[in-house]
């Protein structure tokens, strides 16, 4: 078969829309006041700003377009909802509840507070990654400030029970207001669910709320947080009012109007788009699973976004395999994009109770606008063929399958 070039890898990041780079356009050349300023060039980027926000907060129905607040992407909002409930919380509580499959925005930024002074709980999940409500409140302890779940796993897919969490944490938020205790605030991190699932604010119950653009074909280098109203966050970072004096530095209005029309069209394109999406996955999981042995679907059968395909190869390495589909034309990847280079099991796949081996040997799939079904085809005409090389060169393999 004649090679074919196949991006497979669209929950590291996603190409630039059309209409998100038509969108940015003048202001990349014509209209490049800032926004502070107070004459006409400044005010004609900063109706363009405020124009924005007022366009994401409808989006995610947000109940004030002041309850968005733009930032550098995902990491930034993450840090900023952490670190800034954090900074609030000094005298009322020092205690953050979070799960073990959390993306490294999150997780190092609680063991971080947990070494200076703060304590953090790292919940873990089930053998298909989803975490138990109750075992969130569980771990409620009297100074617990803050509980951070993400919204969708970026490495296998699953959909947390975030609107159930919100629900418990309500009850047990009635029970610490008589007890005098501080409130529990709750932020889910969607930075991968964001133009694939319905984001509603309000429905999910949740304080505060993390995008970043370029995972629903934005430009990169710019996100957003959902602080709600009342939310008692710090800024992290110093130096200007802008932002509501949550956030300095001057806005990015290029990369702002770009995030919110691709969001726009994500969500406007969601009721067609998602169901192609999930036909894709759907149909390379089977064939994967047919024409290749010994192989292991990592994530829940139904609760996982759409285009998210996680899955192990016995007694192979995920990264000998990943660069063999490159070669082929074919990018893939072992699992989050920020974790990139390192030699560990992915830490979602161990916290799923995967042995090391069945983790070593893992590769995601993660579709987008431009699959078609003929990728599907390609990489499975190519990846039975990789995996039995690399197969044949193991000792483990060798030593199991004597006979082949």
């Amino acid at each position: 078969m004649k090679k074919r070039i196949v991006y497979a890898d669209h929950n590291a990041t996603t190409p630039l829309s059309p209409e998100a780079l038509e969108a940015m356009g003048p202001y990349l050349k014509t209209v490049y006041g800032n926004a502070s300023s107070l004459h006409v060039f400044g005010q004609e980027s900063k109706k363009a700003l405020e124009d924005a926000r007022e366009a994401i907060a409808g989006l995610i129905n947000a109940e004030k377009p002041e309850e968005i607040i733009f930032t550098s992407g995902g990491t930034e909002s993450d840090n900023m909802a952490i670190k800034g409930l954090a900074l609030s919380s000094l005298n009322k509580g020092k205690h953050i509840i979070t799960t073990q499959v959390e993306h490294h925005a999150v997780l190092t930024t609680c063991e971080y507070l947990a070494a200076n002074g703060f304590k953090a709980d790292f919940v873990g999940v089930d053998k298909f990654c989803r975490v138990n409500p109750k075992d969130i409140i569980n771990a409620v302890k009297p100074d617990t400030f803050l509980v951070s779940v993400m919204h969708a796993n970026n490495e296998v897919g699953v959909i947390e029970p975030i609107a159930e969490i919100a629900k418990l944490l309500n009850i047990e938020n009635e029970k610490r207001r008589s007890a005098g205790h501080p409130k529990i605030y709750f932020h889910t991190d969607a930075v991968q669910s964001a133009g694939k699932l319905k984001l509603d604010v309000a429905a999910l119950g949740v304080d505060m709320l993390s995008i970043s653009a370029h995972k629903f074909y934005g430009p990169k280098g710019v996100g957003a947080i959902y602080v709600k109203r009342g939310t008692p966050v710090e800024p992290i970072l110093h130096g200007g009012h802008h932002e509501r004096n949550l956030r300095a530095g001057t806005e990015n209005i290029a990369g702002i109007k770009g995030m919110a029309k691709a969001l726009e069209a994500a969500c406007r394109e969601r009721e067609k788009e998602q169901p192609r999406l999930y036909f894709l996955r759907d149909r390379l999981e089977k064939g994967i699973v047919e024409k290749i042995p010994e192989t292991t679907v990592n994530g829940h059968y139904l609760e996982r976004i759409s285009g998210t395909l996680n899955v192990s190869f016995k007694y192979v390495e995920g990264e000998s395999l990943m660069l063999s589909l490159d070669l082929e034309g074919i990018a893939a990847s072992t699992g989050s994009a920020c974790a990139s280079g390192s030699s560990e099991p992915s830490h979602v796949l161990k916290a799923m109770g995967a042995d090391p081996a069945t983790a070593q040997g893992a590769l995601r799939f993660s579709f987008g606008h431009q699959n078609t079904d003929e990728d599907i085809d390609y990489i499975l005409e190519v990846l039975p063929r990789i995996v039995s090389r690399l197969r044949a060169m193991s000792p483990w393999w060798a030593k199991e399958h004597p006979q082949q």
